[in-house]
């Protein structure tokens, strides 16, 4: 036989990357906005024809890509149209330095702050007993000797969410979990001290939470601005070796060492 002329034998594309190709389209047409939850897997089977297996194959790709995020027990949800040169993104080299860390808590102040607001105006019985699943994660992540960190990053994501304006949201996720700070620069084990701490951290986080759980936009506003300048002013005497007066909030004794903070 001559092996030569024979027809080459194409493989069958896989079913996963039809629909990754299909998603796709509907996220960046806008059928799918930023900050949108999926449709089940049971959903999408069905309209389909495919099985579990490639549809959680399909998902898992579009998460590599950065285009959704799957948060566990919620379901998930559309952050970004994976065009890098469209989407802004906060990278690992953005947050290398304290500086760096620093700029980006500015960042956050003037979004977050604004969002807790709208959020005390706007959220639903929902995403009130998700903003207490997260806090109650945090405080029994902290008393097991455990980081907060994504039970830190679920809170402040719920308040986005709660604004229901899908931007707030796909801000938050598209950032991700590395805008906490902790998650870059407190790789050390609990102690005591830090225990402590994130305590104080987490007596903020019940602040906001009761200012938006009571609808009242002026006092989740301050609450939030409170939280994120207690953590820039914590990082900015870490950076230039100063020590300035943090701004006063509920819990807060005494300023934190600069690596607890």
């Amino acid at each position: 036989m001559n092996t030569a002329t024979a027809p080459a034998r194409r493989r069958p594309r896989p079913l996963a990357f039809d629909l990754v190709d299909s998603l796709s389209e509907r996220i960046r047409g806008g059928q799918l906005a930023t900050g949108a939850k999926l449709p089940t897997e049971g959903q999408f089977m069905g309209e389909f024809g495919v099985s579990r297996t490639v549809v959680r194959e399909a998902l898992s790709k579009l998460q590599a890509a950065g285009m959704v995020q799957t948060r566990h027990g919620i379901g998930t949800f559309v952050v970004g149209s994976g065009d890098a040169k469209r989407g802004f993104r906060i990278e690992a080299k953005h947050l290398a330095t304290l500086g760096d860390v620093i700029a980006v808590l500015e960042l956050r102040i003037g979004v977050e702050t604004e969002a807790a607001a709208l959020a005390a105006q706007r959220r639903t019985a929902q995403n009130l007993a998700e903003m207490r699943a997260a806090l109650d994660q945090f405080a029994a992540a902290v008393e097991a000797g455990r980081d907060a960190v994504n039970a830190d990053y679920r809170f402040h994501s719920e308040i986005a969410r709660a604004t229901q304006n899908t931007h707030f949201a796909g801000l938050l996720g598209t950032l991700g979990a590395k805008i906490i700070p902790r998650a870059r620069l407190d790789a050390q084990a609990i102690d005591d001290e830090r225990r402590a701490y994130l305590r104080r951290v987490n007596a903020e986080h019940e602040s906001i939470y009761d200012a938006v759980a009571n609808h009242d936009a002026e006092a989740a506003r301050a609450a939030m601005r409170t939280h994120l300048a207690n953590s820039r002013e914590r990082r900015r005497r870490a950076y230039v070796g100063d020590a300035p007066t943090p701004v006063p909030s509920a819990g807060t004794k005494r300023p934190a060492r600069a690596r607890a903070a």
